[in-house]
Order: structure tokens, then C-alpha cells, then sequence
């Protein structure tokens, strides 16, 4: 079966298992898991952050995120598909008790024009506004990202409005291999980032949450009411580990290959629209005569797997573990398929 559902699937390498079974561990709610702090100091230079926590999950490090960027009641302003809204379960109104201010985007990609108009006045009737929370890249956008300059200029209207800024860099790296951007610059523009380290870059489990050292405690004492404490965490922040030396780069083979499903797609009859294709995300309408689930049914049934992502849409994502092969496969199903 070739799985195309998320690039979460993958399975550590040899190279990452060996480093996983070698790890000096400890207890890291203690904070005396050598591996977790070596794994947190190593991301946290990367974004030029002071500190990082290690987290069994990007919702979890979203969520904590948000909670100590804010107070109950307060508003949330996002991309009406981003993943701290739409897919973490409501945590933003039952963990933190926040309001959430959803804007429509470009490809989910939100402007400054946008969110300028978005900020509400300060009058007991309406929610404070408090965070901008963006999103790179973007999952529901078919992997779009961010230019730079848009995301420094929502910064600085944000310091001068007193908002703080998040940013769920889930694929972050996806959009860095892209862009050739410093890290560091992405740091200086963020109170707090959410990095995955399970989904392109291969690791088994985890997520970092980067911030200020001001916010270290807070960050820290939300993960524990979270549950989030892993104590021999070292096996799974070795896996971080080697995924941050050994798998950025490599990123572009998951986008050569989705730009080219991307490409193929688009020619067959059964196929009414596909998304420009940026990272590894491949998002396709179906044509009206179908369903989404009806075709993903047909696939599967061919040995290809996917997710639906709407009525009539399909989301393919590339991963460590699509091979060349696989998408020759791919492309020869989608080839042959006469609906």
C-alpha cells in the first residue's frame, strides 16, 4: 500500500533507531534528561529563542502556547483552517477559555490589510484582541508559506497594537528549504514557535515549543498540567535529534515529488482542480459526478492511500518514506484510472 494520508506515517531509519538506543537518558521533569536538553538548546539556537520544551505533540505545544500568550476570555485571531482551530479538538476555548477571530486568507496565508481590520476595540462588549496566530506552512492552504517581509510587517503593526505572535511552524522547515530564510528571523518575529518533529522530518514522536526565557516557567508548568511530562524522554529526543541533522535538507525530494503528482493530476478527466503544489501537500478537487470519498475508495482499492479534505477533495502528502518507485506507481494508477 502506498500511504499518502500524512507525512506523520514514517517510520525511523536505521541510522535514527541507532541513535534512539544509544541515548543518555534521565528524568526530564526534573529537568535532568541530558538528551532532551541537549535536543532543546540544539532547536533553540537554530530559531535564535532563548529556551525550548519538548512536547509529546504539536497540538500540545500550540495549545500551551496560546495559554501563556493569553488570559480567559481573550481572542485568538487565525486563519479560519488553521490547525489550532480546526483541528485541535476546541482546545482553544476549553483549555484557555479564549475567543477566536477567523479570517479568510490567502491560501490561508493571512495579510496585514486583514488583520488590521480584524482588531477589536477596547470595549467590554468584544473580546481583547491578544494573539496573531499564523501558520507555516499551511496545511489546509495545500502547503503554502509565507514570504518574509509579509510576516515581519505583521510584527511590527503586531508590537505596535501590543499583540503577541505565535506560530504553529508544524512544517516550518518545509517552508525554509523553500525559502533559503534564516531561522533566526522567524525567532525575532515570534513570542513563541511550535516546531513537529514527526512529520517531515521523520521522527517517531514530538514537538518543541520555542520562547523567551520569560515564558520558560510558564511554558513548562502548562505542560505539566497538560500532562506532557515524558521523563525518559531521551529515546524520542534523540530521534529530534538526528532528524534536525540529517533530514532538512532532504525536504526537497518530498516537494519534487508532490509537484510532480501535482503535474500529473491535473490532465486526468476525473480531476477538476489542483492546488499549486509549494511544499509536499498535493491538494485535488474531484470532479462534480464524485465524491471525495468515493475516489479515495477507488484508490485504496488501486494501493493508494489519502485523506479527504473536503466534499470533493483529496490531500496526498509526501513523505521520508515515498520512494521514487512509489510515485512511478502512483503516477501509472492515476495513469490507468477510467472513472
Amino acid at each position: 500500500m502506498i500511504d499518502l494520508r500524512s507525512d506523520t506515517i514514517t517510520r525511523p531509519v536505521s541510522g535514527m533507531l541507532d541513535a534512539m538506543m544509544q541515548a543518555e537518558i534521565g528524568d526530564d521533569v526534573f529537568g535532568e534528561d541530558p538528551t532532551v536538553n541537549d535536543l532543546e538548546e540544539k532547536i533553540a539556537k537554530i530559531f535564535g529563542k532563548d529556551s525550548a520544551v519538548f512536547c509529546p505533540s504539536g497540538t500540545m505545544t500550540n495549545q500551551i502556547a496560546l495559554q501563556v500568550l493569553t488570559s480567559p476570555y481573550e481572542e485568538v485571531i487565525c486563519y479560519e483552517g488553521s490547525h489550532v482551530y480546526k483541528y485541535e479538538g476546541g482546545g482553544l476555548a476549553g483549555n484557555s477559555g479564549l475567543s477566536t477571530k477567523l479570517l479568510k486568507g490567502e491560501r490561508g496565508r493571512l495579510s496585514l490589510k486583514e488583520i488590521s481590520t480584524a482588531i477589536n476595540p477596547d470595549d467590554p462588549h468584544f473580546p481583547k484582541s491578544s494573539v496573531i496566530s499564523l501558520e507555516n506552512t499551511v496545511n489546509k492552504g495545500g502547503g503554502s508559506f509565507y514570504d518574509l517581509k509579509d510576516i515581519h510587517a505583521i510584527h511590527d503593526f503586531a508590537r505596535h497594537h501590543d499583540l503577541k505572535m505565535h506560530l504553529d511552524g508544524a512544517r516550518i522547515f518545509n517552508a525554509l528549504v523553500e525559502t533559503g530564510d534564516d531561522p533566526r528571523d522567524y525567532g525575532k518575529c515570534f513570542d513563541t514557535i511550535s516546531v513537529c518533529l514527526s512529520k517531515g522530518l521523520g521522527a517517531p514522536v514530538g514537538s518543541v515549543l520555542l520562547c523567551d526565557k520569560t515564558l520558560e516557567k510558564s511554558v513548562r508548568r502548562a505542560r505539566k498540567v497538560f500532562g506532557g511530562g515524558m521523563r525518559q524522554a531521551g529515546f524520542l529526543a534523540a530521534a529530534g535529534i538526528y532528524a534536525l541533522d540529517n533530514h532538512v535538507d532532504r525536504l526537497v525530494e518530498d516537494h519534487v515529488r508532490a509537484r510532480h503528482l501535482g503535474a500529473k493530476l491535473i490532465d486526468r478527466p476525473w480531476v477538476k482542480n489542483v492546488y499549486p503544489v509549494d511544499t509536499n501537500i498535493v491538494i485535488f478537487e474531484v470532479d462534480e459526478e464524485f465524491t471525495a470519498i468515493e475516489v479515495l475508495n477507488i484508490l485504496a482499492e488501486k494501493g493508494i492511500q489519502g485523506v479527504v479534505f473536503g466534499p470533493r477533495e483529496i490531500r496526498w502528502v509526501t513523505h521520508l518514506d515515498y520512494t521514487d518507485d512509489m510515485m512511478n506507481k502512483t503516477i501509472d494508477i492515476i495513469n490507468s484510472l477510467d472513472l
